[in-house]
């Protein structure tokens, strides 16, 4: 099988630290040499110590999901013969507490609009059994316990 890796680096600089007045702001490093400003969420630790034009962890899990469920469409709709033009998805989480009491992200929906082009066109049925295949072979949702679920078949 595969490994995959990221290399996550933060430093303090000359800010204060034990007072938690320190910039959350740090760089994601990928194995192909993609650079990603990442930061904790506005919506946990209050700017100017996240920075919200970053990218958080919370946003990253989801782009993750809608990503992996897209690659694995994209793959299905070609073997099915279905021409693809355009996918978008305008994905949401939904933060809660579980029964402990803890933060997680309990819910995403993906809310994909694809433009198909040519002479075979998917039925609602046939779009729906797409998703579902994409679903079941993400890679990103089999690891994870998120309830995912797909929006608005279009």
């Amino acid at each position: 099988m595969s490994v995959h890796t990221a290399t996550i680096a933060w430093a303090r600089g000359s800010a204060s630290f034990l007072d938690q007045q320190y910039s959350r702001a740090h760089v994601w490093q990928f194995d192909g040499g993609a650079q990603i400003d990442a930061s904790s969420s506005p919506h946990v630790v209050p700017a100017p110590l996240s920075n919200p034009a970053y990218v958080d962890p919370e946003e990253a899990y989801i782009a993750a999901l809608s990503s992996c469920h897209m690659l694995w469409f994209l793959s299905i709709a070609a073997a099915g013969g279905f021409c693809v033009d355009t996918y978008r998805d305008q994905a949401i989480g939904h933060m809660s507490r579980d029964e402990r009491g803890t933060l997680w992200i309990s819910r995403v929906e993906l809310q994909p609009h694809i433009v198909f082009s040519g002479p075979k066109q998917p039925d609602a049925g046939m779009l729906a059994r797409m998703h579902h295949e994409a679903h079941a072979n993400c890679f990103i949702a089999n690891s994870v316990r998120t309830e995912v679920t797909v929006l608005g078949l279009r």
